[in-house]
This record gives structure tokens, sequence and C-alpha cells, in this order.
């Protein structure tokens, strides 16, 4: 029988959804035999939106792409190995989630992990732009505020943007709000909805505390020191990892609830909304993360920043300057690094 949190990453993600043909999705997974691939590929082959499963890594892939193979659901897995087979790992792509990339340590920033992960990113986008230009592409690989515009300005140097398409999966913030705010107001997680906005680090990570569905009301240093944990979530993490890795596990499930997501408004599913980091008119930074509602050309509408309080005005303030540098420097290395 499923675990709890399977169930709602992937059972509960397709509920009232036909599991026909027509209404499934291939998917890929890029980076598929890492601490986030290999687990968010399971629990993607568990779900009955997803017809074929495509591996990709530079190593293993076909060991646990033949591993997952064995689990007795209705979808076929493909594992590919190596540059050389890049290309034919995205053909007929619909949806492409990239985790691929290395993991932070101690005393390591997001963007420390800059110059490996922007080149592997950079080369999966110029294989995606190529191959599957019309995918949807969630891009995980970190730091995703400068990652994010590398693929964007990629897809735009091949002729085929379409920023709709492209998001900065986010979700592991909400994910992670969602489990602070339940167990602090004694509600089930599974029913609270934080909207988290900005970017995907540190202080430019939003959590919209005054926005949660149910509404919640916490003293203001309770407000301080919640919305401080979910800014510093990953580094609670990699710091208990003790140089073992990051958020490998929570990142995969959170990843796996975007993709399925992604699938679910593909197929013409309404109503779906997530906060995604994504190309933005909504503030003067170029890429935000707000709530999206999905469609089956990607964002179909951007909801915004809502009505803010005071407190969170003043973490929007802090929180542009560092978008702005972090967007930057991940346009100014594709210039430079085409």
């Amino acid at each position: 029988m499923f675990s709890r949190a399977l169930k709602i990453a992937s059972v509960q993600t397709a509920k009232n959804f036909s599991t026909s043909s027509q209404n499934n999705v291939k998917v890929a997974v890029m980076g598929a035999s890492g601490g986030i691939g290999q687990p968010l590929a399971l629990l993607l082959k568990q779900s009955p939106l997803v017809t074929e499963l495509s591996l990709y890594d530079i190593v293993h892939t076909v060991g646990v792409a033949a591993d997952l193979s064995h689990i007795e659901t209705n979808s076929k897995v493909t594992g590919y190995n190596g540059p050389e087979n890049l290309e034919a790992s995205l053909k007929g792509c619909e949806v492409v989630i990239i985790p691929a990339g290395v993991p932070r340590k101690p005393g390591m920033t997001r963007d420390d992990l800059f110059n490996t992960n922007a080149s592997i990113v950079r080369d999966l986008a110029k294989a995606c732009a190529k191959v599957c230009p019309k995918a949807f592409v969630g891009i995980i690989s970190n730091p995703v505020n400068s990652t994010v515009p590398i693929a964007c300005e990629v897809f735009q140097k091949a002729g085929v943007l379409d920023p709709k398409r492209i998001f900065g999966v986010s979700t592991l913030d909400v994910v992670r709000a969602n489990t602070f705010i339940g167990e602090a107001a004694g509600v089930d997680p599974t029913k609270v909805n934080v909207p988290v906005i900005g970017g995907h680090s540190g202080v430019t990570i939003i959590p919209l505390l005054s926005q949660t569905t149910p509404s919640v009301n916490f003293p203001q240093d309770k407000v301080k020191a919640l919305t401080e944990r979910i800014q510093e979530a990953g580094t609670e993490v990699v710091k208990a990892k003790a140089g073992a890795g990051s958020a490998t596990l929570s990142m995969a499930f959170a990843g796996a609830r975007f993709a399925l997501n992604l699938c679910r408004a593909l197929k013409g599913e309404q109503n779906i909304v997530e906060c995604a980091y994504v190309r933005s008119d909504v503030t003067e930074a170029k890429y935000f993360a707000t709530p999206l509602v999905l469609g089956k050309n990607g964002v179909e509408k951007n909801m915004g920043l809502g009505k803010l309080n005071d407190f969170e005005k003043e973490l929007l303030a802090k929180a542009i300057p560092e978008l702005k540098k972090n967007i930057a420097k991940g346009e100014e290395f594709v210039a430079k690094n085409p």
C-alpha cells in the first residue's frame, strides 16, 4: 500500500482524472540518477498521468530505469546514459523536469553552486530547445533564481522561447510553509495553503502568511520566526545531513507535485494553481514567483502578489535587489558562455 506521502504526490494528484491514453503524458527527468532524480522518478512512476518516463543522466541511468520498470504501474521507463544520448532522451517529451547538478554542502549557498550547475542547465536547455521546444520545462537545479534566466536565454537564442512554458520549481518553499504553518497552528498541513512568492533562496523567499488558507493569526514575533525558518529551511537540511547533501526527498516530493500538476494542466484539467518562478512583469524583477493558473499552454494567468501587509512589503523590498542580481548573473553567463 502506498504511504500517505506518496498518495498525496501521485494518486491524489490524479484524482478525478481519466487514465485513457489521450490523458497520459511523456515526462523526462534530467539528472535521474541523483539524490533528487531517483525519488522524483519513483513518484512519477506511480502516477496514472505518466505514460512514459524518460530518464537521463551521465551515469547509472539504465540501471535506475531497469529498477523502476519492475514497479507494477502502467508506464514505460527508459534510461539514457551520457551526452551522446541526451537528445534521444527528450524526443516526444511534453514535460521535462531538471534536477541535474551538484547539491549544497554545509557552508555553501545556492549561489556557490552556480559555476557547475549553470553549465549543466545551459546544455540541457539547448537540447530541449532543439528537440522538444514546446515542452513544459521545470527547473529544480540551483540556484533557481539564476538557472531559469539561463534556460530562457538559451531558448531565446534558439528562437523558440515561450516564457509561459519555462518554470522554476519553487514548490518546496510552499510545501515547507504549509508544513511549518500547519504545525504551528495545530492544523493538518495537507489542508493548509501558504502562497510563497519571490525567488528560491534566502531573503528572496517570501511566504505570505497573511494570505494563508485557512487563515492564521500569530503574534508578530512568531510571524517573523516562521518566515525566517521557511527562508532558511534548505540550510536546516544541509546542516542536518552534515555533508551528505541537501534536501532531496522533500524536493522530490515537491517536484513530483509540480510535474503532475503540469501534466494535469497540459491535458485540460481546470483551476490548477501553483506558485512557480517565471518570467514576470508583476514586479521590477524580470523573473518572480507568484501563484499561477496553469493551463494547456503553460501559464494561463499570473495571479500576482495579492494584498501584502507591511511586514510582507518589507520582505519584498529586501528581495528585489537580490533577485535582480541573481537574474543578471544568469543572463550574463549565457552571454559569455553561449
